[in-house]
Order: C-alpha cells, then sequence, then structure tokens
C-alpha cells in the first residue's frame, strides 16, 4: 500500500509540475505573438495561432515526459532536472522563434495571427517540435 500513496504523491508532483510548464508554455506564446492569445483562438477561431500554440504544448509535453521517463532514482533530483529541462526548453524555443523572426521578411508574430492561413505557421510549429525533438534527445 506505501508504494500505491508513494506512487501517487510522485505522480502528484510531476503532474503539477508538468502543468506548470505547460502554462508557462501559453504565456510565452502569447507574449511572442501580439494580440490576446485566448481570444484569438477562442474567439476569432484563428487557425494560425492555434497550430502555433498546440506545437509548443506538444514539445513541452515531450520534454516533461522524456525528462521523467529518463529520470533519477533520486525523486528531488529528478523533480528538479524535470523543472530545469522544462524552463530550458522553453527558453530555446522562445530562442528559435526570436531567430526565425529575425531571418523572415516583416514581423512573424503579426503572420502568425493573420485571420487567412499561412505557410510561415507550419515552420514555425516545425521548428517547436524540432526544438523539443533535439531537446529530448539530449535528456535520453
Amino acid at each position: 500500500m506505501s508504494d500505491i500513496v508513494n506512487g501517487l504523491g510522485r505522480t502528484t508532483a510531476y503532474g503539477g509540475l508538468g502543468l506548470v510548464l505547460l502554462i508557462l508554455g501559453i504565456f510565452l506564446v502569447d507574449v511572442l505573438l501580439p494580440g490576446k492569445l485566448g481570444r484569438q483562438i477562442w474567439e476569432e477561431r484563428n487557425r494560425n495561432a492555434t497550430v502555433v500554440l498546440s506545437s509548443a504544448l506538444l514539445g513541452i509535453g515531450g520534454i516533461v515526459f522524456t525528462s521523467i521517463w529518463t529520470t533519477y532514482d533520486n525523486f528531488g533530483k529528478g523533480l528538479l532536472s524535470t523543472a530545469i529541462f522544462g524552463l530550458l526548453g522553453l527558453v530555446m524555443m522562445a530562442v528559435a522563434f526570436l531567430v526565425l523572426d529575425l531571418i523572415t521578411p516583416g514581423r512573424l508574430g503579426a503572420t502568425l495571427v493573420e485571420e487567412e492561413p499561412h505557410p510561415a505557421v507550419w515552420v514555425t510549429a516545425s521548428c517547436n517540435l524540432a526544438v523539443s525533438a533535439v531537446m529530448c534527445a539530449s535528456i535520453a
């Protein structure tokens, strides 16, 4: 029975940390894109913003998953490493977005919230997932 209670505690801690990192990812995308992200997705049904946010969430989820999967035997050390890798993933995705913005014409963020579908959204989403894959591979 103590194994179950211990497992529930660890699951709650890792799950809570994962949720915090996902919420930070939402805030990060909201900062990088002009306008209010929630309004663009849920009220205006902006597909471009939805794809960018979805790719960021999948990327962060992948990083958190990999970090937990390969975690240290020491619970505290594993939780700390998951937090650090998750935050680093957010930073790396933001840096990749800013670099992509520098090498593309115009303002990438403004392009990504246009009403009409834009191919740049797929490049940005792919960049988020690629950064995540690199992070996952380096963790594992």
